[in-house]
């Protein structure tokens, strides 16, 4: 059977009435406004700094190649604490022998003790010579010779008693031996080779490459902070001893170099270590967890606690770290801002405070 126009009119309207009659509005129905249970905290005062971090490798401020000074037979020493062969690891004094190298032929053309002998004859002659000339028996040139003479020989004879020292292979310098090439003792061994490299790591430098927005902030004779990974419980100070002013136009960073003691040792030649170099501090202003700052197209916003009310509010924020940020506007001291709960929370929410 088809309907007309009118016919579906009257029947659209009594099919709406029965529905009405099945399912009335609940005028009695309570508009029900569940409280967020949040966690508060008291906007304070406080201080903030903000740090530029980066990487490097520490290199040991002292670090020589031991190497013989002529040829000959290598007589290798014990280490004079241990009375054994030195070892990798072994801490060295400076002035130790560490080795000896034998050539009879080199020490015999020395001729240390004729250069003690001219030098013994050279000063009677000088001394003869002045003695003559204050009677007015020789001139000033022939005493001048005399003394030229003396001078020679003392200058021959200390280049004789250098060349006796050079079979003696010497530790220069106090530090840890982190090479010993493998040579066989009693060998013959030549001129400039490398018996052993040893390193002074108790004084320490990292070569560091800086952001280009912190070159005014940074200055030579700062204090750095410096961590290892594997060490991250021991924090040692440092200084920024050197700048560059030279901007690397590829990586837009400039080069620092950052000295430190290292008296315990922890830190090893070649270790990657982390810098944390403060650009900026501010204290007494307004901080906050940083956490708890969202940030959409509405700008940056918290929530503020008033009679168990969540208010919506727009802050102006400064400077800013890993944790905290500077609050410039928005908020005021003592105010109740939601620091835990607020991710779900609108504009005059119903709270509950955490306890």
């Amino acid at each position: 059977m088809k309907y007309s126009k009118p016919h579906k009119l009257i029947a659209l309207f009594f099919l709406g009435a029965l529905i009405w009659s099945c399912n009335p509005p609940d005028e009695e129905s309570p508009n029900i406004d569940i409280a967020a249970p949040v966690s508060v905290a008291e906007v304070q005062t406080g201080s903030i700094a903000k740090y530029t971090t980066s990487t490097g490798n520490a290199m040991a401020e002292k670090v020589i190649e031991l190497n013989t000074q002529i040829a000959g037979i290598y007589r290798p020493q014990k280490h004079p604490k241990r009375k054994r062969p030195f070892q990798l690891g072994d801490r060295v004094s400076a002035g130790q022998l560490f080795a000896t190298v034998e050539d009879q032929e080199f020490v015999n053309n020395i001729g240390l003790e004729s250069a003690k002998l001219n030098l013994e004859l050279a000063k009677q002659e000088y001394e003869k010579q002045k003695s003559v000339y204050d009677k007015g028996g020789v001139t000033l040139r022939e005493l001048r010779n005399a003394e030229l003479q003396m001078t020679n020989a003392q200058k021959d004879l200390r280049n004789a008693e250098l060349q006796v020292e050079k079979p003696k292979v010497l530790v220069p310098v106090s530090g840890v031996l982190t090479e010993l090439p493998a040579h066989t003792p009693d060998s013959r061994i030549e001129q400039g080779q490398k018996l052993a490299t040893i390193m002074d790591y108790s004084n320490m430098f990292i070569d560091v490459s800086l952001p280009e927005n912190t070159m005014m902030d940074i200055k030579t004779g700062q204090k750095v902070q410096i961590t290892n990974y594997s060490l991250p419980n021991d924090t040692l100070v440092g200084t920024i001893s050197e700048l560059s002013p030279a901007i690397d136009v590829q990586t837009r960073t400039y080069l620092a170099k950052v000295r430190f003691r290292n008296p315990k040792l922890l830190i090893r030649p070649g270790m990657f270590v982390k810098t944390l170099i403060k650009i900026n501090q501010k204290n007494n202003i307004i901080v906050i967890p940083k956490e708890v700052v969202i940030s959409d197209q509405k700008g940056k916003r918290v929530f503020v606690v008033q009679e168990n009310t969540a208010f919506e509010r727009l802050i102006e924020t400064g400077l800013e770290n890993e944790e905290l940020v500077e609050v410039i506007g928005g908020l005021e001291e003592n105010e109740r801002l939601v620091v835990k709960g607020f991710e779900t929370l609108r504009n005059k929410s119903k709270v509950k405070v955490l306890r």
